[in-house]
């Protein structure tokens, strides 16, 4: 730890949390960065390879990206060719998302970037360390999206 850092702060889970939080997201945005994406992109091609196509609310709540994000980040990928947009045959009002064969390799490419930044972000880490790290992270955020 930083010798210019309080022991108060050093010695507390959430501060500690946060920090790596910080450091994680900065590695994480240039990497994205680099190769012309944004971790907005890789989690919406995430959901519609998982999920399928979908309203952009439906992105949205399945990727944790506020409704005014997602459609920025839609409007990207569709002048990038990874999705179309299509009026759903139930509402009109209301878009359904495809992801295309361009953005089904788009995401491919992302999720080996992402194995990659994982790799150094935890390189301190063990496997058993990183496994057991990713069980408290997610246990801490179904706790906390119950409240």
């Amino acid at each position: 730890m930083d010798e210019q850092t309080p022991t108060a702060l050093t010695q507390l889970p959430s501060w500690l949390l946060t920090q790596s939080a910080a450091q994680a997201s900065r590695i994480v945005t240039e990497s994205f960065g680099a190769v012309g994406a944004r971790t907005y992109h890789f989690r919406l091609l995430a959901t519609l390879v998982e999920f399928g196509p979908a309203s952009q609310a439906a992105l949205g709540r399945h990727s944790s990206i506020d409704r005014s994000d997602v459609v920025a980040a839609l409007n990207e990928l569709e002048a990038d060719g990874f999705v179309e947009r299509s009026p759903d045959p139930a509402d009109a009002r209301r878009n359904i998302i495809t992801i295309t064969t361009a953005g089904k390799r788009q995401y491919k490419r992302l999720t080996t970037l992402a194995g990659k930044v994982q790799e150094e972000i935890f390189a301190p880490l063990s496997a058993t360390d990183r496994a057991r790290l990713t069980t408290i992270l997610a246990k801490l955020r179904t706790y906390h999206q119950g409240q």
